[in-house]
């Protein structure tokens, strides 16, 4: 059975669980929705008595020289004050409906922010960024597009449906009789169609979130694809997405697209059989007169225009709830284990740099072990180098100590208190991290170098800077520390923006620092000038170095050598050459190409 097929099995439930948390999300906005519902009943009103009006003044004028015109004028007046009322209740419709549904939009964004600050790292490195950034973005885009076209079209449509039945009936019963009989047919196919068109929808969104997620994976490694001649692979992912994305959409859009011509032939029918039935009240003497026959044909069109109008909001709303519940999918993702109720908040000024791992275990996939049996106990002022190959567990370990991940077995204590009993935020606070793939946000230099540290003054910003050796550089930026930098500093070298990281952490001066590959894009000399900063601020403060350049860490008081989740070997550099090991074997490998 092919995917649409199972999506075609899905939708009821579903549809009806998302519609319910959608009604909840429109509960604060009720009260938009109700002044909406009675401008829409202002409006349909106004509308309704139109056509009554209108069938006077037909009774008015026929007949040579029977016209009445003192009537005629009055009911003209009438008619004028019945069209400016209806226009100023749509007026005011529109209003409610557009903060409704841009509140709405609004709500759920800022949901999505907060979700994404509260979901673990595992959620966020196993889902691709352009599809969630679908999901705040496009999902939520076309979620308050569907809400405003169905506020504006449904409320109006429903009511005109529901006043011309009743305006139908008081002026003639049998003729509305007939309108009545044939309405369920109507509804019948709408209905129908409506439930064919959810599961392709999804599929819809589901492809469009895969694709944005493409199209932002190859924007990051253009230079990447460029480099290796992968344009032509590149853009045959990108077609074949594409082409999948068209199919759904021609499928979602062909059934959604039924509606309106099927719901307009029954609507068709529906006035033929008016007309026929007046007509013949009409000829045979009864009670119905030419005007009155008139307003039944104006009723019967407004009657059935509506049937259209749903219709049409029956697709966008289609495809508002597939979007609904993707977004919902995404709020209802499983969190980060929150700090328990009693976690202690560990001012930094208490942390006193000792660190212990206590037979830690940690796998990232059940059925894959990582690490297993680490114990390490780490001194006040303390420099621990981490040094293995590949895959050995060298960042996974920094995961743990940063509690980005929780161990599976064992514990890590700071300052003797098990981290799972501190509160997340003080524990990261208590650490400095430079890692090697830098981030820098949209804004100026000085913006990003104070990131951790807002309150600081403009010359600790310099201090720091030229402290890291980045103030050479932003001094001959445009507007030095003013100059406005794109998202992740995309006009700056690799080694600017590391510059930059490595003085935000120089700024905060945490008691606890950890450099995983914290200059491996900076040139030699540069990193010589940076060693000796590095060496000033970690005195006194306990450091996590991880390196893959075994010359940075010399003078590390301890250097952890890793492999398969392991701690082999540990001491000196010195200590551990004498040793003739494994680390002996990297370190002579980076300068005699030994293998390993």
């Amino acid at each position: 059975m092919s995917n649409i097929d199972k999506k075609k099995r899905i939708p009821r439930e579903e549809q009806r669980t998302t519609l319910r948390r959608l009604l909840t999300e429109l509960r604060p906005q009720r009260g938009y929705i109700i002044c909406s519902i009675l401008a829409a009943a202002v409006s349909v009103a106004g509308q309704l008595l139109i056509p009554i009006a209108t069938g006077q003044a037909i009774d008015a004028m026929i007949g040579a020289g029977k016209v009445e015109f003192a009537a005629l004028a009055r009911i003209l007046i009438l008619i004028g004050v019945y069209i400016g009322f209806s226009a100023f209740a749509q007026w005011i419709l529109g209003v409610c409906n557009n903060h409704a549904a841009f509140h709405v939009a609004r709500a759920l964004r800022d949901k999505c922010m907060r979700k994404i600050g509260h979901l673990p790292l595992s959620y966020l490195d196993t889902h691709p960024t352009g599809d969630l950034t679908s999901r705040v973005i496009a999902d939520v885009e076309q979620l308050s597009d569907g809400l405003l076209l169905g506020f504006t079209q449904f409320f109006t449509g429903i009511l005109t449906i529901l006043g011309t039945l009743v305006f139908m009936l008081a002026v003639n019963w049998a003729i509305a009789l007939v309108v009545i009989c044939v309405t369920p047919l109507s509804l019948l196919v709408a209905a129908f169609i409506a439930k064919k068109t959810f599961g392709h929808f999804h599929a819809q969104s589901e492809v469009r979130g895969e694709e944005t997620a493409l199209v932002s994976e190859h924007m990051d490694g253009m230079r990447v694809i460029h480099a290796f001649g992968w344009e032509a692979e590149s853009q045959a992912a990108f077609d074949e997405v594409d082409g999948r994305l068209e199919e759904k959409a021609l499928k979602a859009t062909f059934f959604s697209s039924l509606t309106n011509p099927s719901t307009r032939f029954v609507n068709n029918v529906v006035y033929a059989g008016v007309v026929l039935a007046g007509s013949l009240i009409a000829i045979s003497g009864g009670t119905l007169t030419i005007g009155g026959l008139s307003v039944f044909l104006s009723y019967a069109n407004q009657y059935t225009k509506p049937f259209n109008e749903i219709s049409g909001v029956v697709t966008e709303m289609q495809n508002a709830l597939a979007c609904a519940a993707r977004i919902f999918e995404f709020l209802d993702a499983e969190e980060e284990v929150p700090d328990a109720a009693n976690a202690l908040a560990l001012p930094t000024e208490a942390v006193d740099g000792r660190v212990g791992l206590a037979n830690v275990a940690f796998r990232y996939v059940p059925e894959v072990p990582l690490i297993e049996g680490l114990t390490l106990f780490v001194k006040p002022g303390q420099r621990i180098a981490i040094v293995g190959p590949t895959g050995c567990g060298k960042t996974t370990l920094i995961n743990l100590l940063m509690r980005f991940y929780d161990v599976n077995q064992g514990s890590i204590t700071v300052s003797g208190t098990d981290i799972r009993k501190i509160r997340r935020g003080s524990l990261r606070a208590a650490y400095g991290m430079v890692l090697q793939d830098t981030w820098l946000k949209s804004g100026t230099i000085a913006e990003n170098i104070s990131y951790g540290f807002p309150e600081a003054t403009r010359e600790e910003v310099v201090r720091a800077a030229k402290e890291a050796r980045a103030h050479g550089f932003i001094k001959r930026l445009p507007q030095g520390y003013d100059t406005v930098i794109t998202e992740d500093g995309g006009q700056l070298s690799q080694g600017e923006k590391q510059l930059l990281c490595i003085a935000r952490v120089m700024l905060s001066l945490p008691p606890m620092l950890i450099l995983d590959e914290a200059t491996s894009s900076i040139d030699t000399r540069t990193e010589m000038k940076i060693q000796e900063a590095f060496a000033r601020m970690m005195q006194g403060r306990t450091s996590f170095i991880v390196a893959h350049r075994l010359s940075t860490i010399r003078e590390a008081d301890v250097i952890l050598v890793m492999k398969d989740g392991h701690i082999i070997e540990q001491g000196s550099h010195d200590t551990l050459l004498r040793a003739n090991g494994f680390y002996a074997k990297l370190y002579n490998a980076q300068f005699e190409g030994v293998a390993i």
